[in-house]
């Protein structure tokens, strides 16, 4: 006899449509552009409030995305990559905060990264502006392929150890 057959509800373990919290969370971040649009906000303003899912290819172990065509951030989960266009530069980071590993949130409203454990605070070029971290977000080195950039996910600068590193870790578009 099932539980649903001696009164109990059936177990939400099991439904076809229950969702994590984060497949939860995510659908409603990538369903607001169809919600501002329906608010007037226009379509190019709209995308660059609102990070975008992201699907990469790879190039050897490297992932490899289009080149943004605007100022904005894409936050890749799977490949823990965080993309930023940002005043004619993009950029590449790891996705978590260098001070204890937690993954890092875009906060569009103070056009700002922050840890959500401790928060530290980010510009969008990756420095540090405040928070228990000690140094900005991690970076890793990049190349343009074509109309593509291709993360080095082997190469990741830590801007106290690695400066110059840190430093040329940037494309300019």
């Amino acid at each position: 006899m099932s539980q649903h057959d001696e009164g109990h509800p059936p177990s939400c373990d099991t439904c076809e449509l229950s969702l994590d919290r984060r497949r939860f969370l995510q659908g409603i971040g990538f369903a607001s552009l169809a919600v501002l649009a329906g608010l007037g906000v226009p379509r190019r303003a709209a995308a660059a409030m609102t990070p975008l899912p992201t699907r990469a290819r790879r190039i050897g172990g490297n992932p490899t995305y289009p080149i943004p065509a605007q100022d904005g951030v894409q936050i890749d989960r799977d490949q823990e990559v965080i993309l930023v266009r940002w005043q004619g530069a993009i950029y590449a980071y790891n996705l978590s905060c260098p001070h204890q590993r937690t993954a890092l949130r875009w906060n569009q409203g103070n056009g700002q990264f922050q840890c959500p454990k401790h928060h530290s605070k980010y510009r969008p070029d990756g420095t540090f502006v405040s928070g228990r971290a000690t140094r900005g977000m991690d970076r890793f080195s990049l190349t343009r392929s074509g109309n593509e950039v291709v993360v080095d996910v082997g190469a990741m600068h830590k801007e106290d150890q690695d400066q110059s590193g840190w430093d040329a870790a940037v494309l300019h578009v």
